[in-house]
């Protein structure tokens, strides 16, 4: 069976760096590409960096098997609601839009849990919208995994992050039920699920919530 490839945007964040990892040590993938604004502090014979301008994309370096989007940022770290509405949705959007374009078969994008386009809340409207819009693109495949707060270690500390994730690991073990979708879960566990849904032969549009991708080995 021919091996596949896959293109990575948002290497560089918490799930993306798992991913990557993952993706190369996966017998199913022969390149990985990653569209980077500089390089990663990685080298592997399966793997390609590109520096990549996302505000006037090349076309051409977007094609793939599989596209995996693991981009997003937080409103303190872009500077205003408008620089994290760029990054969480414009790029992620024009992205996918190349890529269908480009006949890329699967797209694979991390979304949040409570991802909602009527959503009150600007971040959970914003993946809300871009889940919507990537939608109506109709990749053969479309998957957005909705991890609720992730457990990893980030290059950045965050002192109420820390504190959310030292409550989440308190109380997760105490959930059941329909709340268990809001248990914590390690970012290397979501980056695992992407490469399974990738190769799990889904058709259409599928949406994976926190607690699903907890059970899977």
């Amino acid at each position: 069976m021919e091996k596949k490839s896959a293109i990575i945007i948002g290497a560089s964040g918490l799930i993306g760096g798992f991913l990557t990892k993952a993706l190369l040590k996966n017998t199913e993938y022969s390149k990985i590409k990653l569209l980077v604004r500089k390089k990663l502090p990685i080298d592997h014979p399966k793997l390609s960096q590109v520096i990549f301008d996302f505000e006037n994309p090349d076309t051409k370096e977007i094609v793939c098997d599989d596209l995996f989007c693991t981009l997003g940022t937080t409103l303190k770290k872009a500077g205003s609601k408008e620089a994290q509405y760029h990054i969480d949705y414009e790029i992620p959007y024009k992205i996918g839009e190349i890529a269908k374009e480009n006949n890329v078969k699967q797209y694979l994008l991390v979304s949040s849990l409570g991802a909602n386009m009527n959503s009150g809340n600007f971040y959970l409207k914003t993946k809300g919208e871009l889940e919507h819009k990537l939608k109506s693109l109709y990749f053969d495949t479309f998957i957005a995994v909705r991890p609720s707060i992730l457990y990893g270690e980030r290059k950045e500390s965050r002192f109420f992050e820390k504190i959310g994730i030292f409550l989440s690991k308190l109380i997760s073990p105490l959930l059941f039920g329909k709340l268990k979708k809001y248990a914590g879960i390690e970012a290397s566990k979501v980056a695992d699920a992407l490469i399974y849904f990738a190769n799990n032969h889904l058709i259409g549009n599928h949406f994976f919530e926190s607690d699903e991708l907890n059970k899977l080995d």
